[in-house]
């Protein structure tokens, strides 16, 4: 419970539904969230909002200190993935391995069968068949029994862009109450309840980066140090210095510190030798990359190319494409139209229809 509409809402209606409920929030942040936002999860206003909650609905309620699991998998990760020259995606890394990793062991010491969230996914389950006759990809089918991970029926709040790489036996103990809601859907649910975060705005930044600035946390956290190094066009013709690869991601034109006569973006980040590589806007197009450590749904491994709908950033609309396996579990993505920053760090999650057949992290 993150002290927010979404899994306020999701309490009741499991409650409305006959589970019997268990309310817990993770503290991730060592310093308390004192330093950032109070209505931030974790944070104690959030905090309080929770335990009003589960007060109001007769539930119990736990907080939870996962804060070093948190430094280990989501915050180092975040420094790490920056000094690669990569743009990382701490919210995939965070429900992986702790909302949907730690707190299922949280569940375990409590004896619950299922942990649930507020999400906007679906789970389904598939039989062989079923699955043999989706999209006619009979050959692809390799287990009697899979659980689907969907998109959630409110398309403009659909998460299931950052559950991509949730594992079987991890959508098996998982509900997701609000998959078939909308938005609107969830509030009425929390005000007919008279819960306290019914109207509670929504916050849609990092949760650990105050102010949305990542370059400032990763300096205020002694994760990352100024070093200088040349800002580059793609002749290799030095344009400007910087203060660190890290400070920056394809496709940024703001801060760059240079003048030319026209708009340049930031088409590449040479970690060997310590570049930002600078180009026009039509720099940034690219028809094809690799993802490596994939991970499926509805069958254990891709085996032959597969036509699906690529979507290369949580705010992104989706692209038509072919994926194509390769080893060590990779896939080669070709895009039918060329699309913009394609930014390695980044997840590339493949759809058909509302189905995730799965995802994997673009590399550079």
């Amino acid at each position: 419970m993150s002290g927010g509409v979404d899994s306020s809402a999701t309490a009741a209606l499991l409650i409305e539904q006959g589970f019997d409920v268990v309310g817990i929030t993770l503290k991730l942040w060592p310093q308390d969230c004192v330093n950032r936002a109070e209505d931030k999860c974790c944070g104690p206003q959030a905090v309080t909002d929770a335990r009003s909650v589960c007060d109001k609905l007769g539930v119990p309620y736990y907080l939870v200190d996962e804060s070093a699991e948190f430094q280990k998998h989501v915050i180092q990760y975040f420094a790490d993935e920056y000094k690669a020259g990569r743009t990382p995606n701490p919210c995939v890394m965070c429900n992986q391995n702790l909302k949907f990793g730690r707190l299922i062991d949280r569940a375990d010491q409590l004896g619950a069968d299922f942990i649930a969230t507020g999400h906007f996914a679906r789970i389904d389950r598939s039989s062989e068949r079923e699955f043999a006759l989706f999209k006619n990809q009979s050959r692809l089918t390799s287990a009697a029994t899979r659980y689907l991970l969907k998109r959630g029926r409110d398309l403009k709040k659909d998460q299931s862009y950052f559950l991509f790489s949730l594992r079987q036996d991890q959508l098996a103990r998982i509900l997701f109450p609000l998959g078939e809601k909308t938005k609107s859907d969830t509030r009425e649910v929390a005000r007919q309840c008279q819960l306290k975060t019914a109207d509670k705005e929504e916050s849609m930044e990092i949760c650990f980066v105050p102010d949305n600035n990542y370059g400032g946390f990763l300096q205020s956290a002694n994760l990352v140090q100024k070093h200088r190094g040349d800002i580059v066009d793609l002749h290799g013709h030095v344009l400007g210095q910087h203060d660190g690869i890290e400070f920056y991601t394809i496709g940024q034109r703001k801060g760059l510190g240079i003048t030319t006569p026209k708009p340049v973006y930031v088409v590449e980040l040479d970690v060997e030798n310590n570049r930002v590589v600078v180009g026009d806007d039509s720099a940034l197009d690219r028809d094809e990359f690799i993802a490596d450590r994939c991970n499926w749904h509805p069958f254990e491994q891709l085996t032959e190319s597969i036509e699906v709908v690529a979507k290369i950033r949580y705010n992104h609309p989706g692209a038509a494409a072919t994926v194509t396996p390769l080893e060590n579990n990779r896939v080669k993505v070709k895009l039918h139209t060329s699309q913009r920053a394609i930014t390695p760090g980044q997840a590339a999650v493949f759809y058909q229809d509302d189905l995730v057949l799965g995802g994997g992290w673009i590399m550079r």
